[in-house]
């Protein structure tokens, strides 16, 4: 799903709003959650998961042309934890569309 599904999915679901509307509210959000990350908070949203920043410490690499080592610097990364009703959901939703294992070797069940 794209950032522009979700507003159009938003403007269909809420009648209320218009699409400009919608697009606003999804920008904001997204806006909010980058700025708050960006200031090193952590964000929980109850039953789908956590936002945070994790630290990477430098440490020494090698460059793939040349093989020679290379520092790469310390770097402050965006982490998502899903929460336990998200991981369900996501489990159920992958288990009802997957296969059976008899069905997936072409045998006759």
């Amino acid at each position: 799903m794209t950032r522009s599904d979700l507003v159009n999915l938003l403007a269909a679901r809420f009648g209320q709003l218009t699409h400009r509307d919608a697009e606003f509210a999804v920008k904001t959000m997204l806006d909010t959650m980058t700025e708050a990350l960006g200031r090193g908070h952590r964000i929980e949203i109850r039953g789908f998961g956590s936002f945070a920043v994790n630290r990477r410490p430098p440490r020494m690499g090698r460059n793939p042309r040349s093989g020679e080592p290379v520092v790469i610097p310390e770097k402050l990364v965006p982490h998502f934890k899903p929460g336990k009703a998200l991981r369900e959901a996501v489990d159920r939703t992958a288990a009802a569309s997957s296969p059976t294992p008899a069905s997936a070797s072409g045998e006759k069940a």
